[in-house]
C-alpha cells in the first residue's frame, strides 16, 4: 500500500482591503465677485434645491408599490388630514375635559405704577413715553394705571389710561393733575 503523506497547504492570504475613512462630501459655492455677476454666471445658493421623490415607479427605485405610505388604512389614502390632539376617531380629550369659567377677549391688561415711584422722576409732564425711559414700564404703547401706593411729594401733571381712586385724589392734594388718555 501507497503511504498517504498529508499534505499541508499553505494558507491562502486574502488580499487587505483598506478603506479610507468616509468623509462627508462638502461642496463649497464658488464665490463670485459682484464685480464680475451677470446672468450668464450666476448660481443657485448650494442647497437650496433638493432632488424631487419620484414615487411607484417600479419596486427598484425604492419608492415603488406602495409609495412611500406603508399598507392600506387611513394614513395611505390620499386627502387624509387630521387636526392637532386628534385619536383615532376617540373623542378627543380637548372635547371631554369640563369647560368652566368665563375669559373675555376685551379684558384690559395694565401696566401698574405706584405714586411712590414716581418721586425719582424730575419732569414736570409725566407720560408713559417718560415712563418707559425711566424702566417703570415695558411698553410705552400698552395701558398704563397709576395706583395710590405712597404718596407724590411734587405737583405734577400725570398722562395715564387709569386712576385708583386713592391716587387721583394724592395727585391734587399735592398740586398736580391726573390726566386720562383716551384709547
Amino acid at each position: 500500500m501507497k503511504d498517504k503523506k498529508s499534505v499541508v497547504k499553505p494558507p491562502i492570504k486574502k488580499p487587505k482591503v483598506v478603506h479610507a475613512a468616509k468623509k462627508p462630501i462638502t461642496v463649497e459655492p464658488k464665490k463670485v465677485l459682484a464685480k464680475g455677476l451677470s446672468l450668464y454666471n450666476l448660481k443657485r445658493p448650494f442647497g437650496s434645491h433638493k432632488k424631487r421623490k419620484y414615487l411607484g415607479r417600479g419596486s427598484s427605485s425604492g419608492h415603488g408599490k406602495t409609495s412611500t405610505r406603508g399598507s392600506k388604512g387611513q394614513t395611505s389614502r390620499a386627502g387624509r388630514h387630521f387636526y392637532l390632539g386628534f385619536e383615532g376617531g376617540q373623542s378627543p380629550l380637548i372635547r371631554r375635559m369640563p369647560k368652566r369659567g368665563f375669559v373675555s377677549n376685551f379684558k384690559k391688561v395694565y401696566q401698574v405704577v405706584n405714586l411712590t415711584d414716581l418721586n425719582s422722576i424730575k419732569d414736570v409732564v409725566i407720560t408713559p413715553l417718560v415712563l418707559k425711559e425711566s424702566g417703570l414700564i415695558r411698553s410705552a404703547s400698552a395701558l398704563v394705571k397709576i395706583l395710590g401706593n405712597g404718596s407724590i411729594k411734587n405737583a405734577v401733571t400725570i398722562q395715564a389710561h387709569a386712576f385708583s381712586k386713592r391716587a387721583s385724589s394724592e395727585i391734587v392734594s399735592a398740586g398736580g393733575k391726573a390726566e386720562v388718555i383716551n384709547v
